[in-house]
Parts: structure tokens; C-alpha cells; sequence
């Protein structure tokens, strides 16, 4: 399984972290999120419309990878399982979605905040960590801090990125990508300027090497 999800997050860089209200945003989003070069994408399971948004995109757009993200529980698990998903996301971890992730064939990205957490997804296999809340957890400094005694963890910061702070995240020898929404606001999708959201999203990849 971690072999899986570090063959989608290398080839990341900036992960637009989304949140869809209405299902028929949800392929020309991609589709334009895409064409400006980030590929890997992360539908929050916070509305009604966010499994049919997975599903939608899975179906349709074979150049992407589309995950779900706040997942909580074995109940997330296995309904972004079903809808699609080709990896999940959560904001921290508990033994009880721990235990579940290990029954499912779809990788998991748990999150962690600090070194008792880091440690302790990393006795349960997981060399690939969200960091998050990323910047009130400390941010680029708190990062270089574990990446000392704990080298073994590649993480994807999320939280408080923006294109201000990101490529100082990026440059980090333990991060592997990170994760964001300012490419992709609530404005912009509302209004359907999926050439502006493109635009940015092409900024945002840019990063990815700056």
C-alpha cells in the first residue's frame, strides 16, 4: 500500500485539496485543475456531493488521481473505496481506522501533528504522513525539527498553505508535496472560471521546481 501512494504523491508536487458542492462542478474542475498540470486530487468528504464527485471524476477523467480527504472512520473507508478512490486522506488516525485501512486495497495518507504521532503511524507501516494543521503545527520549522530523527517519513503538509509558503515546504528533503485550495476557491468554482483555475493550478505546479 505505500508503495502504491508514493508512486501518486512523486508525481504530485501541489495537491488541490476541493471541496464540491454540486456533482456537475465536479468534471470540468478536475478537467481544468488538470489541463494546468496537478493530477493528483484530494475531494474533501465534507459535503453531500463529495462521493459522486469521485465517482464522477474516476470515471470520466483516467488522468487523474482522485482520492477522498477528511476521512474519519472505517464507514469513510470503505464508501470512498466503493465511489472510486485511489487513495484517503484523514486528518489524523485512530487504532480503529488504522485497523480498517489495513483491510482495504486503497492507501491511506494519515495525519499526524507531531513526533509521538509520527512515530507511532510509523510502527504501524506508514512511511508517507499528512502534517497537519501545517503551519499551526509549526510549520517548515517544526518539519526540519522531526526530519532529524525521524528521516524515514515523507510527508505531505496541509494546512495553511498558500503559493506564499509553498515552495519553502517543497524544498524540504521530508516532503514529498503538499496540499492546498487556492487554486481552486469556492469563488472560482461558483463561477465557473475554470480558465482561471487552470491558470493558477499552472502557477501552483510551477512551485513544484522553483
Amino acid at each position: 500500500m505505500q508503495q502504491k501512494l508514493a508512486e501518486v504523491l512523486a508525481q504530485a508536487g501541489v495537491v488541490p485539496v476541493l471541496v464540491i458542492d454540486k456533482v456537475e462542478d465536479a468534471l470540468p474542475l478536475a478537467q481544468a485543475l488538470v489541463e494546468g498540470g496537478l493530477n493528483v486530487l484530494e475531494i474533501t468528504l465534507r459535503t453531500p456531493s463529495a462521493l459522486a464527485a469521485v465517482a464522477e471524476i474516476a470515471k470520466h477523467l483516467p488522468d487523474a488521481h482522485v482520492g477522498t480527504g477528511t476521512v474519519l472512520n472505517a464507514d469513510d473507508l470503505r464508501r470512498s473505496v466503493d465511489a472510486g478512490a485511489s487513495f484517503m486522506v484523514s486528518p489524523g488516525a485512530t487504532e480503529a481506522l488504522l485497523d480498517a485501512a489495513d483491510k482495504v486495497d486503497v492507501p491511506l495518507l494519515p495525519g499526524a501533528a507531531g513526533p509521538s504521532e509520527v512515530m507511532r503511524l510509523l510502527e504501524r507501516g506508514y512511511h508517507y504522513q499528512k502534517f497537519f494543521p501545517a503551519q499551526a503545527a509549526g510549520g517548515v520549522p517544526m518539519l526540519k525539527s522531526i526530519g532529524g530523527p525521524l528521516p524515514g517519513v515523507k510527508f505531505c503538509p496541509t494546512g495553511g498553505i498558500g503559493p506564499g509558503n509553498a515552495a519553502e515546504y517543497l524544498a524540504l528533503p521530508n516532503v514529498v508535496c503538499v496540499g492546498g485550495s487556492w487554486m481552486a476557491g469556492p469563488k472560482l468554482v461558483q463561477d465557473k472560471d475554470w480558465a482561471e483555475i487552470t491558470r493558477l493550478a499552472k502557477e501552483a505546479k510551477a512551485l513544484q521546481s522553483s
